[in-house]
């Protein structure tokens, strides 16, 4: 009986609800109309028309432009005082006027408001920060201490990101990010290698999405979710770009150009860059030994990095119809790099020194990567209905050949040992997706679907030395070839609504299925052999296949205009990339080698998030608390891997990825941007979390909990001469895993900038890491070893840039715009 009667109350609340509505919607009107400058007579994108009930009942309604300056809005029947508004124009304001049928405010032209003009420039310098349901929108601003820079610069200033001293990327104390370009997966990118951020100009991003509750619209791949850079394409009419020149010391030196060509029918687009950097670095290790010939080794390293080379993004788009356009677009990168490093160690035995040696490493890496994609976008109107399809090929080859040599010093001068690597990586990535979006007023469906196919061979050869004969020969025990590839085929579908004039909501289901294989074969040994070489108790060829279904729910309720709680969960997973599960060994010395594990599993996670922003006039305020459980999460482990070099019997130690039964995570973050004076910008962040993980591996307990935290501080001031000065401070704290613990960092970056030539040169003295204290510092406990480490990947950098843009003051933008021709643009068109 009570079933039935909380069955009635249900249907009977639907169908109110459901009737509620409907009265609703026959309550409403469509109001339309254009908005134009009054002296260039061109469209205003993004103004704002609000309409403010002159009795009081309801909330103030409203939208904004489109790039042709129409709106279309949808308002109830009622009298209403009608502000019409864009940032450095004067306001318009309607009174009182009554709106009881669907009608068009015809064409309404603003004039420029001269007292607003300089607050317009400081708000264009500083990073904004814009929520949507399921993301933050980070747009980028003139940062002083990214010019000259890379993509890895300007991510470390982006809040809830940050990026260690190796250049790994992590969301919110979480390496597992996935990691896209313009929305999709790409060469670029690097197929999930960050190094190559470290390549790509900083200056040809114009914004970037955090997105740490994706909604169903995104691969389900990062446990810890998705950063999307979104890189420069302008729409102005006209030639126009800019061209920046630095140099550095140690040496950093680059050339990069944004280009861009804009007629009616084609938009063509180009980024370039050429660069030649050396990076160097260094490290210290103090290892002890329970058993073994040596009771401490004392190692010294020292790095130096060269990066030389080119990368290009070309696109045109054409434009079909006003309604519809295709993009085909190229990126291309040729780079020739080199590592060499060189170690010094001093070999204990009890706390007598017994011997000295010097190890060489010389690796090049010859890589050329090729992506080609065709974009095709159909807005079937202008209230964001539309058709996307996408079509994208990539190719990447890598080409590292290594040769290392290492020799006694004290008590005697001989060679040791002396080896040479060739390895080949080769990978081909294909990618096929659709998205169909249709609104219905304030509802919005979605549905889509994607394909990616990933493809990558790896050719490994190591020839040893014969001290004896001193000729090289091939080991044919690790000398291999491993095939990896990983395929995915997703569709998803999603459902967003406005309840009332205060709460939105979009629901998705996302359904993914993945193939992962795995294929160890050798041109010198049989299979048996092969793996009984590998050392694994399990076959390392495999053929895995997961479907999952991935549910995401994003909610939203608008406090204020400028206020607003956002709530979203979320699942994902995290797919095993080829070289964690490659089982054959990477060596960085004799005795430290990294080997894949090809028994990983995907990890699977579930996200909830709550958040809160405020915006002030000059303040903008945010914060959130998010909780993750992750099921068979990946953990790195060194352990003994019970070979010795044979030369001198050293214990080699084995760095191996492996699956935990759990991860736990939680935390909080908070961020503000206060802009106090025209001269004044402050820019702050803190980020707090803990951790709790459990599982063992071969009996060995590898659980653990810890609790860390982020912050980052930014501060830019106008000094007399209208020079800007920019500091920006890093502060990483202490964290530890099962076997490692890490003392906090602190690093700050220093900037100066001048304006040359008003709206055309700048120039800008940037200092990286001011006080070179970005190192890591790290204890190691094993039941065979300890070890005492501190490492930096690069040492303190000063850059001075240049950058020449043209054709890209505000009044040619605005009458560039103009000559599209769009007529009716006579003033004080229509009723009003």
């Amino acid at each position: 009986m009570t079933q039935k009667l909380y069955l009635a109350k249900a249907i009977l609340f639907f169908i109110t609800l459901s009737l509620t509505q409907f009265l609703n919607a026959q309550n409403k009107v469509d109001v339309t109309g254009k908005v134009v400058d009054k002296d260039a007579g061109v469209p205003l994108e993004y103004a704002t028309i609000t309409f403010k009930d002159i009795t009081g009942e309801r909330a103030p309604q409203g939208g904004v432009t489109n790039f042709d300056g129409e709106f279309s809005i949808e308002v109830y029947k009622g009298t209403y005082d009608i502000q019409v508004e864009f940032i450095s124009f004067e306001t318009k304001i309607f009174e009182n006027r009554e709106i009881t049928e669907d009608f068009s405010m015809g064409t309404i032209s603003l004039g420029l408001d001269s007292d607003s003009l300089d607050e317009v420039v400081v708000r264009s310098e500083t990073t904004q920060v814009e929520v949507r349901l399921d993301k933050k929108i980070y747009t980028i601003g003139k940062d002083l201490t990214t010019q000259g820079g890379t993509v890895t610069d300007a991510l470390q200033n982006i809040p809830s990101v940050s990026v260690d001293v190796e250049g790994g990327i992590s969301l919110r104390g979480n390496e597992n990010v996935r990691i896209l370009i313009n929305g999709k997966p790409s060469a670029m990118a690097g197929f999930d290698d960050t190094n190559i951020f470290q390549q790509l100009p900083a200056d040809a991003i114009e914004k970037v999405e955090v997105i740490t509750s994706p909604s169903a619209r995104y691969d389900a791949e990062g446990t810890a979710g998705i950063l999307n850079i979104i890189l420069k394409k302008e729409k102005t009419l006209g030639l126009n770009g800019s061209v920046q020149a630095t140099v550095g010391i140690p040496t950093n030196n680059s050339i990069s150009t944004n280009l861009n060509l804009r007629s009616d029918k084609f938009n063509i687009f180009n980024n370039t860059g050429v660069y030649y950097r050396k990076s160097p670095g260094n490290a210290f290790y103090d290892n002890d030994y329970i058993s073994g010939t040596f009771d401490r080794v004392v190692e010294d390293r020292e790095y130096d990095r060269l990066r030389k080379g080119l990368n290009t993004n070309l696109g045109i788009e054409y434009y079909i119809t006003e309604q519809s356009s295709i993009t085909g677009t190229f990126f291309g990168r040729w780079g020739d790099d080199e590592d060499e490093s060189k170690s010094y160690n001093d070999r204990y035995i009890s706390s007598d020194l017994n011997s000295q040696t010097y190890r060489n490493q010389l690796e090049g890496e010859e890589e050329e990567t090729y992506q080609g994609a065709i974009n095709y976008i159909n807005n079937f109107n202008d209230e964001g209905h539309k058709l996307t399809a996408d079509i994208q090929y990539s190719y990447d080859n890598e080409d590292k050949p290594n040769n290392i040599v290492e020799s006694q010093t004290f008590p005697v001068d001989n060679l040791i040992d002396r080896q040479r690597v060739f390895e080949n990586e080769r990978q081909n990535e294909f990618l096929l997706q659709a998205d169909y979006v249709l609104p219905k007023g304030d509802s919005q469906f979605e549905a889509g679907f994607r394909i990616n196919t990933e493809a990558e061979k790896t050719t490994y050869t190591l020839e040893d030395f014969d001290l004896e004969t001193e000729e090289f020969s091939i080991n044919q025990r690790e000398s291999y070839n491993f095939d990896y590839d990983e395929n995915v085929f997703a569709a998803y579908t999603q459902y967003g609504n406005k309840l009332g004039e205060k709460f939105s909501f979009l629901l998705g289901l996302r359904l993914e299925h993945t193939q992962l294989k795995g294929k160890v074969y050798s041109e010198y040994l049989d299979q048996e052999a092969l793996v009984d070489t590998i050392g694994f108790n399990f076959d390392p060829n495999f053929d895995k296949n997961y479907l999952g279904l991935f549910p995401t729910v994003n909610l939203i309720y608008e406090i204020a205009k400028e206020e607003n709680i956002t709530l979203g969960y979320n699942r994902r997973i995290n797919r095993p990339r080829g070289w964690y599960i490659n089982p054959f060994p990477s060596r960085s010395s004799r005795v430290n080698i990294f080997r894949g594990n090809p028994d990983l599993n995907p990890a699977f996670s579930n996200t909830f998030d709550l958040g809160y922003l405020k915006k002030w006039e000059k303040l903008t305020f945010n914060t959130s608390i998010y909780y993750q459980h992750e099921t068979d999460a990946f953990e790195r482990i060194q352990r003994d891997s019970g070979q010795r070099t044979k030369e001198d019997d050293l214990t080699i130690i084995e760095n191996l990825p492996i699956n935990l039964a759990t991860e736990e995570r939680f935390g909080g973050e908070v961020g503000a941007i206060y802009n106090p004076t025209k001269k004044l910008r402050l820019n702050g962040s803190f980020n707090f979390f803990r951790f709790v993980t459990d599982g063992s591996y071969d009996g060995e307990d590898y659980g653990t909990e810890s609790t860390s935290w982020f912050g980052r501080f930014s501060a830019k001031y106008t000094l007399p001469a209208k020079i800007d000065i920019q500091t920006n401070g890093f502060y990483v704290g202490p964290r530890q895993n099962a076997q490692t613990e890490s003392e906090s960092i602190f690093s700050m970056d220093m900037a100066l900038s001048k304006e040359v030539i008003k709206d055309k040169l700048t120039a800008t003295f940037n200092v990286r890491d001011l006080f070179n204290s970005r190192k890591r510092k790290s204890y190691t406990v094993t039941d065979n070893f300890t070890s005492d480490s501190e490492f930096q990947w690069r040492e303190r950098q000063m850059t001075l840039s240049l950058i020449y843009r043209f054709n890209q003051s505000r009044e040619d933008r605005m009458r560039e715009r103009g000559q599209r021709g769009d007529g009716n643009m006579d003033d004080g068109g229509g009723e009003f």
